[in-house]
């Protein structure tokens, strides 16, 4: 961690303030601060009305591609590969070939598809399967989301800081697994009730169907392309319940009534207790489970043809795997607390905080095993023994945002002691007739036991190879960058990148940033292309030594007001990654384009710098995602009034990236970006 964090920055983990948690571009989310009664909504009030994400223009796309080229065709002259204008032209000209022929073709058939979409000619029918499902890699560190959760001051401050000794599972932990469930089942129930005001920004109302895409969910592995269970349109006992991993064991918990209603907490409480002590009994008899879980983690074709036959063994399996798939969520108990790395450790410096990268180990990956997981689940909470808690996500039912700001209200609220009526009981509980739990015993043979000792293998290379790491920047936050440099903080925050990553590499390299499209009826993402002309200009002008600081203060100021124009028009239909992507999507056999096979377009695409701004992150650790490339850096940022928190991740394989060396380097782009803007003159205000 980078140690210029105050007393008062710690003490706003554990108190956050009462204002609510903002997301860029300022979103209204109205979960925890909803407006008086008399202007509510229902949830889903506005979603007959919201626009269809259009089909672009042709020629504004192929303007906009084009122009996103400048950057990297002027790096290429400087390395002697080309004229920049000249290799321009030429891109151009193939762009009107493509205008006037296929590209014309494609567009029809876009526009078509469009018409023939319920809802959004992307989401209906192509992002999931090409952006996710089509993917092979493992689920594991390559596309699942992770989530920090700031610790709750009702834990005692010895057991947060300690834990337990491996093996032991804690009263408070369990009070906090039983409070963190109740809360977002509480959150869910009000959905389903529409009782939460609907999103909104200056613009417009967002979609809210990404609210309807986290509970009783689950991806589904099959060969070539996954799919996405659908919650089940009656109630049953499985989509009643939680799945509860502990130890690898299974468990489903009922934490709804028949009519659908949150048993009381310290109910919960007592059935997870139950669970506990059925886990301490098994192990007592000397039974060992096996991790059926961590097939889940396995590359996607293996674990499709694992599962296949982990069905076929029983029907009770298929009974299991629908509990599993159709529950509300899935909650790991971890029986430890991972520890932090050594001061001895070589990834050990002052921009490391060992206990808070512990956090991001143990949520990302279970530790270096990748145990007591089930990565297909759309939503797992996560609880050490500590009380230390965290979510893990699979990223295609979903856009991190939207489980971010349910967590935010599901941790508002510290554990009430009153709720449960007592303190903690660590005593055994005696488990009744009635139990409201249930055992998911597996039935199982040779070749799966074998297959689950080969995927912790796999899982721990994984794991070995990914160095997630948080970095908590104090010195300046939000607050500054808006009141003194006068510049849009999520567009200050990506020149800060862009100047770190040319620091850390020497060259500039294709950016990717996530654009929320909520403003259209299922509309899920866009990209922001941060590699601009002026956002090159002003990475140079910081390497130039003879660059004066006016010089660079304006190039800094011209950069965040064009990220902000692309980001406004990203996210209201006009960006160009999306339409282009559908366009190539829908060639068929024998077709072919010099633009879409330009060996440019897929450069200018290689997201080596993959990243996105999430929100304030007050009541949050920190969060983060694995790289895109093995060659660059995954980045979720948080973007707080006082501290700005970076979630950074590398592999360590490549020997030219570092998350360590990486964070450096963004400490000294954000110092010397401050040091631009002299605090006693007016500075020239960006366009916003």
């Amino acid at each position: 961690m980078l140690r210029l964090i105050t007393r008062t920055h710690h003490r706003s983990l554990s108190q956050p303030s009462s204002s609510a948690t903002a997301a860029k571009g300022q979103q209204r989310m109205f979960a925890l601060h909803p407006p008086p009664r008399s202007q509510q909504l229902p949830t889903f009030h506005h979603q007959r009305s919201l626009p269809r994400l259009p089909v672009p223009s042709l020629r504004a796309t192929l303007d906009r591609y084009l122009k996103s080229l400048e950057p990297i065709l002027e790096q290429n002259e400087e390395k002697g590969k080309g004229k920049a204008g000249s290799e321009l032209q030429k891109r151009a000209q193939w762009a009107k070939e493509f205008e006037d022929g296929l590209g014309k073709v494609l567009q029809e058939r876009l526009i078509d598809l469009d018409h023939a979409s319920p809802d959004n000619w992307l989401n209906d029918t192509l992002w999931l399967k090409k952006a996710y499902h089509e993917w092979r890699a493992p689920l594991l560190i390559n596309s699942n989301w992770w989530l920090l959760f700031y610790d709750d001051p009702t834990i005692p401050e010895p057991l947060r800081r300690q834990g337990l000794a491996d093996g032991e599972l804690s009263d408070w932990q369990i009070r906090r697994a039983a409070w963190l469930t109740s809360r977002l089942i509480i959150f869910k129930e009000k959905i389903d009730r529409q009782e939460i005001h609907p999103d909104s920004s200056r613009t417009g109302p967002f979609c809210m169907h990404q609210y309807t895409r986290l509970f009783n969910i689950a991806r589904i592995p099959l060969p070539g392309c996954d799919a996405l269970s659908q919650p089940p349109s009656t109630s049953t006992l499985d989509t009643r319940s939680v799945t509860v991993m502990c130890k690898d064991w299974l468990y489903s918990v009922e934490v709804q009534d028949r009519d659908q209603h949150i048993v009381n907490v310290k109910e919960l409480e007592k059935r997870l207790w139950e669970v506990v002590e059925d886990v301490r009994a098994r192990e007592k008899s000397g039974e060992k489970a096996v991790a059926v879980g961590i097939l889940t983690a396995d590359e996607r074709d293996l674990w499709a043809k694992n599962r296949e036959h982990l069905l076929t063994i029983s029907p009770v399996n298929r009974a299991i795997m629908s509990a599993i798939e159709t529950s509300l969520l899935t909650l790991s108990l971890d029986a430890h607390t991972l520890p932090p790395r050594s001061p001895a450790d070589p990834c050990y410096s002052s921009l490391v905080c060992p206990e808070i990268d512990a956090h991001v180990s143990n949520c990302a990956s279970g530790g270096p095993t990748g145990l007591n997981r089930w990565y297909d689940k759309a939503l797992t909470v996560i609880v050490e023994s500590n009380g230390r808690a965290g979510m893990l996500g699979e990223h295609s039912p979903c856009d991190a945002l939207i489980p971010s700001m349910i967590v935010d209200y599901a941790i508002a609220e510290h554990i009430d002691a009153v709720a449960f009526d007592s303190t903690p009981l660590i005593e055994t509980v005696e488990v009744e007739e009635k139990q409201k739990w249930q055992r998911l015993n597996w039935a199982l043979d040779e070749t799966i036991v074998a297959e689950v000792e080969a995927a912790k293998g796999r899982a721990t290379q994984l794991v070995a190879d990914s160095d997630p790491s948080q970095l908590w920047f104090g010195e300046y936050g939000a607050d500054w960058i808006k009141n003194v440099a006068k510049c849009p903080p999520d567009a200050y925050i990506q020149m800060a990148i862009q100047l770190a990553w040319y620091k850390d590499q020497g060259y500039m390299t294709a950016t990717y940033e996530t654009a929320s499209t909520r403003l259209f009826k299922h509309g899920r993402t866009e990209v922001i292309r941060t590699l601009s002309g002026p956002s090159r200009a002003f990475v140079k002008a910081m390497s130039d030594p003879s660059s004066s600081a006016e010089t660079r203060q304006n190039l800094l100021i011209a950069a965040t007001a064009a990220h902000n124009a692309y980001t406004r028009d990203s996210s209201t239909g006009k960006g160009c990654d999306r339409h282009l992507q559908g366009l190539k999507w829908l060639m068929r056999e024998g077709e072919s384009s010099q633009l879409l096979q330009d060996e440019l377009f897929a450069k200018s695409a290689e997201w080596k710098l993959s990243t996105s701004g999430l929100s304030a992150g007050t009541r949050f650790h920190g969060t983060g995602f694995g790289t895109v490339w093995p060659d660059g850096y995954g980045i979720n940022y948080l973007a707080g009034p006082k501290l700005i928190k970076f979630g950074i991740e590398s592999k360590v394989s490549c020997g030219a990236t570092s998350t360590q060396a990486f964070k450096g380097k963004v400490v000294e782009s954000l110092r010397e970006m401050r040091a631009l803007f002299k605090e006693d003159i007016v500075v020239p205000t960006a366009k916003l």
